[in-house]
């Protein structure tokens, strides 16, 4: 089915109910979908900061939210547009000038600013590898990036950066072909949990299973096949396709998901780490940076284990999760207690999103 209009997720309701059978069922074997209207009475001594503050006070009278848990995964979201407009404390921030002025750089001069791995390190054509000197895990890699602006990437750059993590898990894996399980990493600026800011990734290859979470999603993705006689990973993106949330783009499935870890996560699905997941993860990072005015983000790869494992890792496909981490000069952090122990509460939309990245990447 193809979504003609341009859909918000307030209306996903009606969208849902709309779709045919098969659609229908698909979508709601996965998504549990409820709304409901929180109202309140506002004094009339603040009604002239909230019209300054939310521009329309009827709409913080009634405020519609939108409950969606995937019922797979048990990731759930609430949305309501509303909390983007709540009040923040923010400070100008100037990257250039924090870049020179700003405390010392370690990965300025990585050779000597940097230990390197006992295999040695992975030279890239614009990046090369250290090894972290405060690990995560027995191998804990960075991929320190030529270009110090975190932003000023390319086509050419993203590329060289996700294929010198994998030459650096090759390295790892072949000095102990017990660690198999490889995940890459990028935390852009310190919204996203970086500590320096000069542009890095990092990489990680563990022993024994794969990190807790891409574990759970194995173990959910392996219920829902036994249940469901259908792969889960197939199944997602259908059901998102179905409200036109998602497409494909020479192989590689995108998707604005419905259920976000927190702001306009896109999530990426490929056989492997292939030419077209690489151009797909430039061209999402391009349209948050150029058209969304994204500047923090998280984004981490996920692969299946390297070598043979107990586990079965059948229809279980190459990963990438990006979300955005809002605006860098925002004193409010965007995880709370909520986002921590309950759901996500979320203020972007999936329905903008998707319409973002399709006329961004050209949907096929």
């Amino acid at each position: 089915m193809a979504i003609q209009q341009d859909y918000s997720i307030v209306q996903i309701e009606e969208l849902t109910a709309g779709l045919p059978h098969e659609e229908h069922a698909r979508f709601e074997r996965i998504f549990d979908l409820s709304s409901t209207t929180g109202a309140l009475v506002p004094p009339d001594a603040m009604i002239p900061w909230i019209e300054k503050q939310f521009g329309d006070v009827d709409a913080t009278r009634q405020q519609k939210i939108v409950k969606i848990t995937n019922k797979v995964t048990l990731e759930g979201v609430l949305f309501n547009w509303l909390r983007s407009s709540r009040p923040m404390w923010r400070h100008d921030i100037d990257l250039d000038r924090e870049l020179d002025d700003g405390p010392p750089d370690p990965l300025a001069d990585p050779y000597n600013g940097t230990p390197e791995d006992l295999f040695g390190r992975v030279r890239g054509k614009y990046c090369v590898t250290a090894s972290n000197i405060a690990k995560f895990d027995g191998f804990h890699g960075l991929v320190v990036f030529n270009e110090k602006h975190p932003l000023r990437f390319t086509r050419e750059m993203l590329h060289d950066y996700v294929d010198t993590g994998g030459r650096w898990g090759d390295l790892a894996h072949a000095s102990d072909p017990e660690a198999k399980y490889y995940v890459f990493l990028w935390n852009c600026l310190w919204r996203a949990g970086a500590s320096l800011l000069h542009g890095h990734a990092q990489v990680i290859m563990g022993r024994g299973m794969h990190y807790a979470a891409v574990e759970h999603l194995r173990r959910s993705a392996s219920v829902y096949q036994a249940h469901e006689r259908a792969n889960y990973f197939s199944d997602l993106f259908l059901a998102h396709q179905s409200v036109g949330c998602a497409f494909e783009k020479d192989g590689t499935k995108v998707i604005a998901n419905l259920t976000p870890k927190k702001e306009n996560e896109v999530l990426l699905f490929a056989p492997f780490v292939s030419t077209s997941l690489k151009d797909r993860i430039y061209e999402v990072l391009e349209c948050y940076r150029d058209r969304m005015g994204v500047t923090s983000f998280n984004l981490v790869i996920y692969t299946p284990p390297w070598s043979e494992t107990p586990e079965s890792w059948e229809g279980f496909p190459v990963i990438v999760r990006i979300v955005d981490r809002g605006d860098p000069s925002s004193r409010t952090a965007d995880f709370g207690a909520m986002e921590l122990y309950a759901a996500s509460v979320v203020s972007s939309d999936p329905f903008a999103l998707a319409r973002n990245l399709k006329e961004s990447l050209g949907e096929q």
